[in-house]
């Protein structure tokens, strides 16, 4: 384990361990780096430039995959019944296909984020920020969902439906609506592309402190309580039983350390080691858990297999029709469902998701970067971040998921749960996604995963992530009445305003559509109205920058606990991966690491 993660390794307790050779010390990696005393709570099992063994690696990548999972089935499910999938066997293949689909496009953007973008460990899905300007897309009226013409309709084997004046099949009604969602995601994702491609969001970045980046983190996780509590509602015995799993692992045996049987090639013979198996898999556990709590009480008929009655949605059947559906092996391209139709309309409307999208992505690379124990991103890590956000949402749009993409908070809280922060386990996971998107067989497999274990879930990750948010008014002053004012309107204002509009969206009718869906987007966000709020005053009230925690944020830049700061390290987390002073020319991109320009910004 290197040094700067701050963990003293320990020999290995072995009953007969002498005389390994090298590749077995490497083999046994995870037990030399938790074995030793860890002088804090918080520290790391693996950091971000560590790299963990393969088998490691795959079953940390499998708990970022079902961690996300929810995401990455909820949203396909929800925009599947309004782009008017029909409930025939037709439809759920093409449920299925938009699933593998989401699963490969999360893969991708995963891979360029961690590889070429801001190189955190985060993973990259579907944003529900999307869906409030596709549902007024497809509540044009050229996209109402039309009646299906009368069984057997001209000897028809299909569904047939009277749509727009043409009797189609099943297929081309829904296509032909998400092909309208295509155009208008694809051409919106160049605004974040040039965000990130001409140093936009580095530039605004200079003028964000702690006092911004506390609501804006905070109300990312605060604003998500609805949607925990609506998968909790389905059976809250299973959620709290997933949510005292997660604890048990993670808290209270994260120093117990499991022995387990090994066999040595070299020496011909077995031995017992111990690992830490609690503290590096408690999301995994959990979810098995739950699961297969949730797999007893539906093959005993506990949950009810009746619709209508409460706790059916626990049961782990009732997804089971995609697992039939879907096929074997399925390679996803863009264009797959036709040419992507332009509309103005749409157009604006997703603009101003990409906005709140961006925003929300910048709060999450600080938590990430926070739980992953390095310093805050950089500007050209920013834009590059950005500008990679970008090319995912425009690939999104090019492949048709019905969403863009954006950085998963629920996988940065797994950080903090599992203190795994290595960026070779979210390149693991993006590599999976892929494969399960391709093989979509397997991969459909895990959309059986119950909501209320989902929600559980929700439940810990979304608090630890309000939790990071606050974290960072240790750098403020906490004594001084204007920052106190900040704080406590910008999070208030954020909530009510974004809660206030969610119930009463009809309320806002300014005679032009366009504009009324951009008001209902950017004031439903939490999030993006009180991270404004807390921008606004934190650089328009009068403040020292000591007061308003300046200094001291701007100083921890590579660990807290350290008082001299190594230009080197500051920029090697954040360095891309091949060299960037082959040219002379790469200075004037914002993405690119420029060393001298950092060194001066950092003794500024």
């Amino acid at each position: 384990m290197p040094e700067e993660q701050g963990l003293e390794s320990a020999p290995l307790n072995v009953e007969s361990g002498e005389g390994d050779n090298q590749q077995e010390e490497v083999l046994n990696q995870e037990s030399e780096t938790i074995n030793g005393d860890l002088q804090s709570s918080s520290s790391l099992i693996y950091g971000l430039n560590d790299k963990p063994p393969w088998y490691l690696c795959v079953a940390f990548g499998l708990q970022h995959y079902l961690v996300a999972i929810g995401s990455l089935v909820g949203i396909p499910l929800m925009v599947s019944y309004k782009l008017c999938i029909p409930d025939d066997v037709a439809g759920n293949v093409g449920r299925a296909n938009l699933i593998s689909t989401t699963f490969v496009v999360s893969g991708v953007c995963t891979l360029l984020q961690t590889t070429i973008g801001n190189r955190l460990p985060i993973m990259q899905g579907n944003s529900i920020a999307f869906y409030p300007p596709l549902l007024a897309i497809l509540a044009l009226p050229h996209n109402h969902c039309p009646p299906a013409l009368p069984t057997g309709y001209m000897n028809s084997s299909v569904t047939l439906y009277n749509d727009s004046g043409l009797i189609v099949d099943g297929q081309e009604v829904w296509q032909r609506r998400i092909r309208e969602v295509q155009g208008a995601i694809t051409v919106s994702a160049c605004l974040e592309v040039l965000l990130g491609a001409t140093g936009a969001v580095g530039f605004l970045m200079r003028f964000v402190g702690p006092l911004t980046i506390v609501p804006t983190v905070t109300l990312i996780g605060l604003d998500l309580f609805t949607t925990a509590a609506h998968f909790e509602q389905v059976q809250w015995g299973i959620a709290f039983f997933t949510v005292a799993v997660l604890a048990l692992c993670s808290q209270y045996l994260k120093y117990v350390d499991v022995p387990f049987p090994k066999f040595s090639f070299r020496r011909r013979e077995c031995y017992v080691d111990r690992s830490g198996f609690f503290r590096m898999f408690p999301v995994l556990i959990a979810l098995l858990s739950a699961w297969l709590l949730c797999y007893i009480f539906t093959v005993t008929n506990v949950f009810p297999n009746d619709p209508t009655k409460p706790y059916y949605k626990a049961r782990t059947d009732i997804r089971a029709n995609v697992i039939y559906n879907s096929p074997w092996f399925r390679f996803p391209y863009p264009g797959q469902w036709g040419l992507p139709v332009v509309t103005v309309g749409g157009v604006i409307g997703m603009l101003v998701a990409v906005i709140c999208s961006t925003i929300e992505s910048i709060g999450d690379y600080h938590a990430c970067a926070r739980l992953a124990n390095v310093p805050p991103p950089p500007s050209h890590a920013l834009n590059r971040g950005i500008l990679m956000e970008g090319i995912g949402v425009m690939l999104a749009g090019l492949m048709g998921t019905g969403s863009g993409t954006t950085s998963f908070t629920q996988n940065i809280a797994a950080i903090g749960i599992t203190r795994v922060g290595s960026r070779v386990v979210l390149q693991t996971a993006g590599i999976l996604f892929m494969l399960l998107g391709y093989f979509s067989k397997f991969g459909s497999i895990f959309v059986t995963l119950p909501d209320p274990v989902m929600g559980g879930m929700f439940f810990a990750m979304f608090g630890m992530i309000s939790a990071v948010g606050l974290s960072n008014l240790k750098y403020v002053d906490l004594d001084s009445n204007r920052n106190i004012f900040v704080i406590g309107v910008s999070l208030f204002t954020g909530l009510s305003v974004a809660n206030w509009t969610k119930a009463n969206s009809s309320a806002i009718k300014t005679g032009v559509t366009e504009v009324d869906q951009i008001f209902k987007i950017v004031l439903s966000s939490a999030m993006l109205v009180g991270g404004l709020v807390g921008f606004f005053f934190d650089n328009t009230l009068p403040g020292t920058e000591t007061e308003r925690g300046l200094k001291a944020f701007n100083k921890h830049q590579v660990n807290e606990n350290e008082e001299n700061i190594s230009l080197s390290r500051i920029d090697k987390s954040y360095n891309l991966p091949f060299s960037t002073t082959c040219c002379r020319f790469t200075r004037y991109f914002p993405f690119i690491p420029d060393y001298q320009e950092q060194a001066e910004r950092s003794f500024e």
